[in-house]
């Protein structure tokens, strides 16, 4: 009898160390990670702004680097040079544009001209009218993506023409004049 005693807790050793490698119960999978995918085409329909007649539809397309932007613009003066710039804000609603905010800066740099130094992503080369007041538009965004919700995302955000050419240097926004026409940058694949 004696030997069974001894045997008893050498044999519950065993059974618990059998209860402690059965199957785990299998851990609930983790829900998948949305992310907004990013554009590949946009638009902007410029309205008039400030009591102007300029207009126009820009097409906007993802690219290596950035986003290409084309398209036309009109009723401007003939051969007049005119600020045109990112806003941060997607909203043409009030009568003069003020409503498109200040120029998209999401790195909080000084104003300037693209492709030389430090600018607003929103710092777009002058347009240039012809003798019949359009301006044909056809340019290389850097740095900006369209789409998918990053801090350079433009989708959202409105095209602003100015009444006067950007000078490039004065702050905050190149001393470019009145809003003349306003757009919201629309998604539409």
């Amino acid at each position: 009898m004696r030997l069974s005693f001894a045997l008893l807790p050498l044999s519950a050793a065993v059974l618990l160390s059998a209860c402690g490698s059965a199957p785990k119960k299998p851990q609930p999978t983790p829900p998948p990670v949305v992310t907004t995918p990013v554009a590949q085409l946009a638009e902007a329909n410029l309205a008039p702004a400030s009591a102007s007649i300029v207009s126009g539809r820009l097409v906007l397309k993802t690219e290596s680097g950035g986003v290409h932007l084309t398209g036309l613009v009109g009723g401007l003066q003939p051969m007049q040079q005119a600020g045109f710039h990112i806003h941060e804000r997607g909203d043409c609603s009030a009568v003069d544009a003020s409503s498109a905010g200040n120029h998209f800066n999401p790195a909080g740099v000084a104003h300037g001209r693209a492709g030389s130094g430090k600018h607003h992503l929103g710092d777009i080369d002058n347009l240039q009218a012809d003798a019949q007041g359009r301006a044909n538009i056809d340019v290389h965004l850097k740095g900006v993506t369209l789409g998918g919700g990053a801090a350079t995302d433009i989708a959202g955000r409105a095209l602003v023409v100015h009444a006067r050419a950007d000078d490039y240097r004065s702050q905050p926004a190149g001393n470019a004049g009145v809003r003349i026409a306003c757009g919201v940058i629309r998604v539409t694949r």
